[in-house]
């Protein structure tokens, strides 16, 4: 094995937070790994990194800057190599991983990507997906957008690729944050509002209807996410307005009437806010119905407006804040909808999502910043191999 590995970075010196974008591709030191010193943790050579949500708003500079900046000066460093959707190969373990966790060199695994504590009170008490003291993979902790990274085994998920298509294996993880999603009520029988059908969005179309959902309405802007949540299998799919600049935070009325109209005037049991827009969120709690669920997942920095608090309140709309996956029942549930093909979620996250790797699948070798920054505007997921 080589010294230095080729890794994609955002680096302090080199990229003012607020006078670039993007990701630089260089050769950086390979995680030094040692047995006894490291003996809970495993090296892991890289087969394909799933680009997500998280990293375009890395790309772009619209998030999670301050944790990567304020970790990085915590471990005296510059440089963070981006990524936390994985599927890799176990390449080396620490001296007590086998015993302890089951896992030696030569297992393909992915990867949870919040590293918890395990001892804080949200730990303690089953909540670790959100560990007052967790670590996040490509963010505060240098991340699978290279050849080689070291992580602790107690993370790592095993995958089958007899079982799941590497490049799907490689995006369970945002998978997953779908399933924790559509885990917040029961879904048997209900009318679901799906609001944003980028990539979290469109796997929660496959879930919602896995789960045993009725009638699925998509609301989105695009139309070639539009036309894939309809490919994936929303019944209907409406196009709201684009607001009203006075006042961005407001519900659109016509939206509200086409989806009462669609629920026998009744409104939508349950309603997933994905977009993270403050107009979206109000659009949410508009279309469901009196005692029905909104499930916030997009995320939004700063304070959101909303229309009707005294509507929330007195018609029992119960808001369910969704961040992660619970660990690791979340992943259980991901791993029986992924690996059953009579379901056809995994074939449609190839065929649709992935548009079976045409112009979705990009090779390191091959990557350059311009040419990828188009990639991830035409495509709602995109896919890095690195030695798939």
């Amino acid at each position: 094995m080589s010294d230095t590995m080729t890794a994609l970075t955002f680096d302090t010196l080199r990229d003012g937070w607020t006078t670039s974008t993007g990701m630089v591709k260089e050769q950086v030191p390979v995680p030094q790994f040692d047995r006894q010193v490291d003996h809970a943790s495993v090296l892991i050579k890289v087969k394909y990194a799933g680009f997500c949500g998280s990293d375009r708003g890395i790309w772009w500079r619209k998030a999670f800057g301050d944790m990567i900046e304020g970790s990085l000066a915590e471990e005296g460093k510059t440089t963070r190599v981006i990524g936390h959707e994985l599927l890799g190969e176990i390449v080396d373990v620490g001296v007590k991983v086998g015993e302890k966790y089951g896992y030696k060199a030569g297992d393909v695994v992915s990867t949870e990507s919040h590293i918890i504590c395990g001892t804080c009170h949200q730990c303690r008490v089953g909540d670790s997906h959100v560990c007052q003291k967790d670590k996040i993979i490509g963010i505060s902790l240098d991340g699978c957008f290279a050849e080689y990274l070291k992580l602790p085994a107690k993370a790592l998920w095993p995958t089958d690729l007899s079982r799941i298509r590497a490049e799907v294996a490689a995006v369970q993880e945002p998978f997953g944050n779908a399933v924790h999603a559509c885990q917040a009520t029961d879904l048997r029988g209900k009318t679901v509002a799906i609001l944003g059908c980028g990539t979290i969005g469109l796997f929660a179309v496959l879930i919602a209807r896995g789960l045993g959902a009725t009638k699925i309405i998509g609301v989105e802007v695009d139309p070639k996410h539009a036309q894939m949540a309809r490919d994936l299998g929303c019944d209907v799919v409406l196009t709201p307005s684009m607001g009203n600049p006075a006042k961005p935070h407001a519900s659109d009325p016509e939206l509200r009437a086409a989806i009462r109209d669609l629920t026998e005037g009744v409104g939508v049991d349950v309603a997933f806010e994905m977009a993270g827009f403050n107009s979206s969120m109000n659009n949410a709690i508009k279309v469901v119905r009196r005692g029905g669920h909104v499930v916030l997942f997009g995320v939004k920095n700063g304070d959101a407006v909303i229309e009707d608090v005294h509507r929330v309140v007195m018609d029992g709309i119960q808001l369910h804040g969704i961040v992660g996956r619970q660990i690791f029942g979340t992943w259980e549930i991901t791993k029986r909808l992924l690996e059953d093909r009579q379901n056809g979620i995994q074939d449609a996250i190839w065929n649709t999502i992935l548009e079976r790797g045409n112009d979705t699948i990009v090779d390191i070798k091959n990557w350059e910043k311009a040419a990828f920054e188009g990639v991830i505007s035409r495509h709602p997921k995109a896919v890095i191999r690195f030695a798939g």
